[in-house]
């Protein structure tokens, strides 16, 4: 069952002034998303992530093409499909001047719930979060990472079935992290289907498929596992003081591709270790250091888009 359909999904943010410039975040996306599965959006800033989850928690319709949500289109019906809608946005949405118990029955109060309905639902959220014996204090006082617990169950408070977080693990150290994405794979076991955006490689890597966006177009989708199998082979990245020069006589001694990224030469070889002597040996004092590594995400999009993850994009609002 999809949960999500984007057909051929388009964005343009109106001009503003002085420059009184269109901006197209999205160029006509095309993706969806299946029941229970969390969904990674990587990219970076500029890269159209933020700007398709504005659309699918139904902050704005979209320009062009289509999106639904349990069947439902998100510009005809926005109101059913906030009502099955979870959403974590990146800004913190919680009353710091509150109680953590206050923030959460005030959120249940605009779903309808109340009585003995909202307070065993906050009561079970708060102990699934682990932030119950925390429930009298004061938002203001509490560490990043229990905030971030606290949005959570104030996201899963009307029981929604999708669940829409945008760069969570904002604001939270190593620990936290771990315990934020130990708790999203509970909530997938619970076949709560999740949208996760984010800029972080490592994060990507714990989804259950990746859709990696660059200035506003898709540029692959897949498993983690998927998408670096498509590299083929080892990485190999070269530092030289000429590197254009190298890679024009690498290619042409060993027939291999050889992409310029950064001023660092790369190569996608099998059996890269094997390879790396032969190009120190043919290339005797041009060669400043050689790496060698297994494909990862960001490799997938170097090879997609022709340079690194975070030199792209120049947009904050993305």
């Amino acid at each position: 069952m999809h949960v999500i359909t984007l057909e051929n999904l388009s964005y343009t943010y109106p001009a503003k002034r002085p420059a009184k410039i269109e901006r197209q975040a999205l160029k006509g996306i095309s993706f969806s998303v299946q029941e229970g599965e969390i969904f990674g959006l990587l990219g970076p800033n500029g890269g159209g992530k933020t700007t398709t989850f504005h659309i699918l928690s139904t902050y704005f319709p979209p320009t062009e093409g289509r999106a639904t949500v349990f069947g439902m289109d998100v510009a005809r019906d926005p109101e059913k499909v906030r009502q099955r809608l979870g959403v974590v946005f990146q800004s913190p949405s919680l009353d710091k001047k509150l109680t953590v118990r206050e923030n959460l029955r005030h959120q249940g109060h605009l779903y309808g719930l109340y009585g003995a309905d909202l307070k065993a639902r906050m009561d079970e959220g708060m102990g699934r979060v682990g932030v119950r014996d925390r429930a009298g204090d004061l938002v203001d006082v509490l560490s990043g990472g229990l905030r971030r617990r606290v949005e959570l169950a104030k996201g899963l408070l009307h029981s929604p079935g999708l669940l829409l977080l945008d760069e969570p693990s904002t604001g939270l150290d190593p620990g936290a992290r771990r315990d934020l994405w130990d708790y999203l794979k509970e909530l997938k076991d619970r076949r709560i289907t999740m949208v996760v955006t984010t800029h972080l490689m490592e994060e990507a890597e714990k989804c259950d498929r990746v859709a990696i966006l660059n200035e506003g177009t898709l540029v692959a989708l897949g498993t983690p596992a998927e998408l670096k199998r498509q590299i083929g082979g080892d990485i190999i990245s070269i530092e030289s003081p000429d590197a254009e020069g190298l890679r024009q006589q690498i290619e042409q001694k060993f027939n291999a591709k050889v992409q310029q990224v950064d001023g660092i030469l790369r190569i996608e070889r099998q059996n890269g270790h094997e390879f790396i002597p032969q190009l120190v040996i043919a290339f005797p004092g041009q060669i400043t250091s050689v790496t060698l590594g297994k494909p990862t995400l960001e490799d997938v999009f170097i090879r997609q888009t022709g340079h690194r993850f975070w030199t792209s994009g120049t947009e904050s609002l993305s």
